[in-house]
């Protein structure tokens, strides 16, 4: 089995975990909540080692799994919904794709909200009244509510890069002194 077979098996069952919590969330009316909870799980597997190794080795067993996502679920105050399907899973020794159920119930929820999150990457930091100012701009363009990802690369030396959907705008310095770079690697 290739690599990107695995990765492919893994969205397929995430995705119809995340389908099925998503459907029972939005005929319930607890859109908002699993939104919250998805962004807090979401925020615990990046800050904690521990639950990614939970989640990951094969050491533990289906029990000490279930037991752990029982704890984190109550402490979390993860609804009846989300925890029970964190349960079924950690039965089923489905966890390993936590990361990627996270990531598409963001999307459903995003897409049901009408939202479309931008990423972008910048020389520096940017201020409020930038990020403010980007959103409008990528709004106006999408005709969506644009949530924004930012993240500082200093390589690019100045401006940013920024990923809507499948397009990409890169107006780094970086990229333009590449372009130059390959055009006069051309002309001499």
């Amino acid at each position: 089995m290739t690599v990107a077979n695995s990765v492919s098996i893994s969205q397929s069952i995430a995705g119809r975990y995340a389908q099925a919590v998503f459907e029972i969330a939005k005929e319930s009316g607890g859109m908002d909540a699993l939104a919250t909870q998805t962004d807090d799980l979401n925020a615990a597997l990046h800050d904690s080692a521990e639950l990614r190794d939970l989640i990951a080795s094969p050491i533990y067993s289906r029990d000490q799994q279930a037991a752990a996502i029982g704890a984190l679920s109550t402490r979390m105050g993860l609804s009846p919904v989300l925890a029970n399907t964190l349960q079924l899973m950690a039965k089923n020794r489905r966890l390993f794709v936590l990361p990627q159920l996270t990531a598409r119930l963001a999307e459903l929820i995003a897409t049901e909200r009408g939202e479309v999150t931008a990423d972008v990457t910048s020389a520096i930091a940017l201020t409020d009244a930038q990020m403010d100012r980007l959103k409008q701009t990528l709004a106006d363009k999408s005709g969506k509510t644009v949530k924004l990802n930012t993240r500082v690369d200093e390589t690019l030396i100045g401006g940013m890069i920024v990923k809507l959907g499948s397009q990409m705008i890169d107006s780094s310095v970086r990229s333009k002194l590449a372009s130059l770079q390959n055009v006069m690697k051309e002309v001499g």
